[in-house]
């Protein structure tokens, strides 16, 4: 009995921080998704890219890089954060958003 649990332990220890860990990537692929929701709201109202970049930032995870765009009438954030955890297992997490400025809003062209 005391070997198999001597290697059956390890093995249900091992799951359990890879069961933790996809659920802190898959939590900070959630903030990814919200930052770059709010960032792309901001900047359809015509807020400034300073401003953009730290609605973005604040609801973005730690160390998280946010680009803003625009092309024609279409604003677009991108966010792109690195999965918390130990560096050898390099995730990269990424969301983009893109809006509709509104001042093109009722314009015809």
């Amino acid at each position: 009995m005391t070997a198999e649990t001597a290697v059956v332990l390890p093995a249900l220890v091992l799951f359990a921080m890879a069961l933790v860990w996809a659920l802190l990537a898959a939590s900070a692929q959630i903030q990814c998704v919200d930052a770059a929701r709010a960032g792309a709201r901001a900047a359809a109202r015509q807020e400034p890219p300073d401003v953009v970049r730290d609605v973005a930032g604040q609801a973005a995870p730690d160390g998280a890089r946010v680009t803003v765009s625009r092309q024609g009438d279409l604003v677009r954030v991108v966010v792109i954060a690195h999965a918390p955890g130990p560096d050898a297992l390099p995730l990269e997490l990424r969301h983009e958003a893109v809006a509709l400025a509104e001042d093109t809003v009722g314009v015809k062209q």
